[in-house]
């Protein structure tokens, strides 16, 4: 059976150590979050993701969900009774604002519960993850009734949320939708269409499932430009908030997937059923963009979830499987055969994994961090910077976390060998449900060509310019401390790269739209290999302050030493590979005759 145990040191670590969360105790929630809070909290969600949803990750897996006759969804066995605890814990709206029923807390350590029940059981995980991106967008452009009627049902979980962009012919290119709103006389919309692809768009989970549908308003522009978004609830809500009868919209079929079987992945039918307009007419996607925004970096963390849970088990096979000896003399004489971790090459994708790992997780707190800053700060300049960064790095933890991610999970499998690849040791649904990060919320491609043709211009590149100068400035202070060289150099070196690329794209991107598009996607790997490095050059410095502070942690603090060399060693490099595939640029990719294809 796959194992799973929560990093909840590691993830502490980096909030107190790396990203020293007790400077944010001046913004709203953070008061609360003490260090002793946090690590209660960080702490009782890993147990109940490893206790009640990790044993039903298999079993949901095989059993996956059902379509009755009545066009209700079941979901798989146990689910109902784990999603129940998740919402007695109060985990849902952990970051929801107290007036709504929520905790208050910082959005941060909702990302942490996200990260563990992800990697826990991805599919179940999907249910809660929607609804939090769903209450974000209702609480940036709902109005205050619509925020009092459904808020607080959502953030306790009584009722869930979902989000309706997809239709058959409409993926990426959302001004192709067809999906129309008719005003009624009583100020609210008959909703007709079908949506594709709706996570979590029927089951038996709640009360009531709040979907949050883009559609064109009968004499709306065509294009993008005339999408408006509407909540369209299943069930009738009255002004008291109680619930009245089914609304016109029913789940047509549940699509037949590769993975995440436990979530219930919907053909939705809207037959003029009743739907409410959130925001201005017109403005749907700027409501919408809140709730994709947040699902992005949502799904980078189940990218790295999927890599954390395969690495786990992958090192455990390793330590247990006897094949081969060691080159360098026999590490288990009594035994026939020595454990493969001995091996160079198993132990080399291990690093890999485990490198990428921790970065990573670092990487999207900080982000996290960042929309804490940009929601709950009265500084306007913090707020600005935060959103900035943010804004810059969406597209790159999207991409490259869950790129790597699926990666891992690959590797994983390839150090089970044979035995990964049938399905009674689970290693292979780790790889069916990676699989689907790097296709979902923007498939990655389109995260490369919105990192470069929007965000790195953006505001005349002042985003992409400040990080540089971060970056920059860390090095060079750093460089100081010979203890930090094998981490500052190699940063300074791939930063030069992706400088190097950035001026590349600016020289030959204008002028010719095709270089920025072809050279988007390793643009966004060299950016990503460089964030990462600049992750663990932080956590080397905190790792080399806390050993001095903290002698007992020594050798897990030299752990965490010894593998972010293997990265600055083994894969920051790529940025020079990724340098050199950027600037080749375009000309060959775009020669070739379509008919020759």
């Amino acid at each position: 059976m796959p194992i799973f145990k929560a990093p909840v040191d590691d993830t502490l670590f980096l909030l107190n150590d790396v990203l020293h969360f007790e400077r944010y105790g001046n913004l709203p929630g953070f008061a609360d979050a003490t260090p002793d809070v946090v690590a209660q909290i960080v702490g009782e969600a890993g147990k109940i993701c490893e206790e009640r949803l990790q044993p039903l990750n298999r079993s949901g897996d095989a059993q996956g969900c059902r379509l009755e006759a009545s066009g209700d969804v079941s979901t798989p066995v146990g689910f109902k009774q784990a999603y129940a605890d998740f919402v007695a814990g109060g985990w849902i709206g952990l970051a929801v604002p107290p007036e709504y029923d929520g905790q208050g807390l910082p959005y941060t350590l909702a990302l942490v519960m996200n990260e563990f029940a992800s990697a826990a059981n991805m599919a179940f995980a999907m249910y809660p993850g929607l609804t939090q991106g769903a209450l974000a967008a209702l609480l940036r452009h709902g109005d205050e009734e619509q925020k009092r009627l459904f808020a607080p049902p959502m953030a306790a979980g009584r009722w869930t949320g979902t989000m309706n962009l997809t239709e058959p012919q409409c993926g990426t290119d959302l001004g192709l939708l067809t999906t129309k709103a008719a005003p009624r006389e009583d100020g609210s919309y008959s909703i007709t269409g079908q949506k594709i692809f709706i996570s979590a768009g029927e089951h038996d989970l709640s009360e009531n499932i709040i979907h949050l549908v883009l559609a064109r308003i009968e004499g709306a522009p065509a294009g993008v430009k005339g999408i408006s978004l509407f909540i369209v609830p299943k069930f009738d809500v009255a002004s008291d908030g109680s619930l009245g009868p089914r609304n016109a919209v029913r789940c047509g079929a549940l699509e037949h997937k590769m993975g995440i079987h436990g979530n219930a992945t919907c053909v939705m039918n809207y037959d003029g059923a009743r739907g409410f307009l959130i925001g201005e007419p017109n403005r749907g996607l700027n409501a919408m963009f809140v709730m994709m925004n947040e699902a992005r970096l949502g799904v980078a963390v189940q990218g790295l979830a999927q890599s954390e849970v395969a690495y786990q088990n992958a090192a455990a096979y390793a330590k247990e499987r006897l094949q081969g000896r060691a080159l360098s003399g026999a590490k288990n004489a009594a035994g026939a055969a020595d454990p493969i971790i001995v091996h160079p090459d198993v132990r080399r994708g291990l690093m890999e994994m485990k490198a990428f790992n921790e970065a990573a997780r670092g990487l999207a707190l900080s982000a996290a961090l960042d929309s804490d800053i940009a929601h709950r700060s009265q500084d306007a300049k913090a707020r600005q910077a935060a959103e900035d960064r943010l804004g810059l790095l969406t597209p790159v933890l999207k991409g490259v976390l869950t790129d790597l991610g699926f990666e891992n999970a690959v590797k994983a499998q390839q150090i089970w060998g044979g035995h990964g690849y049938i399905d009674e040791n689970g290693v292979e649904q780790f790889v069916r449900d990676a699989r689907i990060t790097m296709i979902y919320e923007g498939a990655n491609g389109i995260q490369a060509l919105d990192l470069v043709g929007r965000k790195l211009p953006k505001d005349n590149g002042r985003a992409a310019m400040a990080y540089f100068a971060e970056v920059n400035e860390f090095a060079s202070r750093e460089s100081a401390d010979e203890r930090m060289k094998p981490y500052v150099d190699p940063l300074k070196a791939g930063l030069g790269d992706l400088q190097k690329a950035t001026i590349w794209l600016m020289q030959n991107a204008l002028a010719k739209p095709d270089n920025g598009a072809g050279a988007s996607y390793d643009y966004m790997h060299l950016f990503g290999r460089v964030a990462l490095g600049y992750i663990w050059a932080r956590i080397a410095r905190a790792a080399l302050d806390k050993k001095k502070e903290n002698p007992g942690d020594g050798a897990w603090l030299d752990a965490k030493l010894t593998t972010g060399k293997f990265y600055m060693e083994k894969m920051l490099p790529e940025t020079g590979f990724r340098l050199a595939r950027i600037t080749a640029g375009v000309d060959t990719t775009m020669s070739l005759p379509a008919e020759m294809f």
